[in-house]
């Protein structure tokens, strides 16, 4: 697996996750266990994306001084833009998902963010092994591009005919299987993932959060991974754009926790997009879809979903009240 990025930026993007991931624990121990803010999250937020589209100029200016070619470079950098941006938009679903099992488990708000930051590392780790295996099979069998392809337009069926649809964890099978597996406490006790009672040492539901968590974002990464390399083949692009997403992942839950509720037609918006790049990815031989395209479409989506979700959402208030 070859890439366009020299070798000094992959060793400073390994330094810069490892330094982020580190103040974000620091703060997180000098805080302590306490409910995030809306401020703090959107603090955060910006912070982090604004540390990825620095990231992205490092990377433009990498690739122009070693190839001596702006265009190649403005067209490597796009092609990170759009892999950041899609695998951002497809990290809300995600959300979603943890703010039920938060809301399932009924997990505490000042220990939301420790199971969260733990998440965080679960994804980055998982999603590395699974993009380093992917750029492989991307280039020792280039049909896996249709597999893929196929994978997404399938997810975005589901995503479509799910929206809109209250999801339930009580026919969780894997919530069924950790609780055949796990004596489960009936109480929290802190931040703690073990405690006693009559003596025994059993799981507190926290641990049980922190697995369907986990459980939760392999199951998305097996579909927004193979939306990036519809983008690119490039393994560092690819592995970049997606570890800056999930770093922020924290902040933007409880930034959109907030506002879950006003975008209600996201996920159709998602599955749309998911639809584009699947088909795109099937295309792929057929057709070249320009990155530039790809990336506008994502935005053009997003934006319209968003903002009908806004317009039709107080429609609904005041057709829930009077009902």
């Amino acid at each position: 697996m070859s890439t366009i990025a020299p070798d000094w930026l992959l060793v400073f993007f390994v330094a810069s996750v490892i330094a982020a991931l580190y103040v974000d624990f620091v703060m997180l121990r000098k805080q302590g266990a306490h409910a995030v803010t809306v401020k703090e999250a959107l603090n955060w937020s910006l912070a982090w994306i604004g540390l990825s589209f620095a990231f992205n100029a490092l990377f433009w200016w990498a690739v122009r001084d070693t190839t001596g070619d702006t265009a190649l470079a403005n067209a490597r950098a796009l092609e990170f833009l759009t892999g950041y941006l899609i695998e951002k938009s497809l990290a809300v679903d995600n959300i979603f998902v943890f703010l039920m099992i938060f809301t399932y488990f009924s997990v505490p708000a000042e220990y939301q963010k420790r199971v969260l930051m733990i998440g965080v590392i679960g994804a980055i780790v998982l999603r590395t092994i699974m993009i380093l295996i992917g750029g492989w099979l991307v280039t020792e069998f280039h049909w896996i591009l249709y597999v893929f392809g196929a994978l997404l337009v399938v997810t975005g069926i589901k995503m479509w005919m799910a929206a809109g649809k209250e999801p339930h964890l009580d026919d969780n099978p894997a919530l069924k299987l950790l609780r055949r597996i796990l004596p489960v406490s009936s109480r929290f006790d802190g931040e703690r993932f073990f405690t006693r009672e009559n003596g025994k040492r059993i799981a507190t539901p926290l641990l049980m959060v922190v697995a369907m968590v986990g459980i939760t974002d392999i199951i998305f990464a097996v579909d927004s991974i193979p939306a990036i390399f519809a983008i690119t083949t490039d393994p560092f692009i690819v592995l970049s754009s997606n570890i800056f997403a999930i770093l922020g992942l924290r902040a933007m839950f409880f930034l959109l926790a907030a506002v879950a509720a006003k975008f209600h037609l996201l996920n159709y918006g998602l599955s749309i997009i998911l639809l584009f790049i699947g088909t795109k990815m099937l295309l792929v031989d057929f057709v070249k879809i320009p990155v530039a395209i790809s990336l506008g479409f994502v935005v053009v989506v997003l934006a319209a979903t968003m903002l009908l979700s806004v317009k039709t959402a107080p429609k609904l208030d005041r057709q829930s009240q009077s009902s």
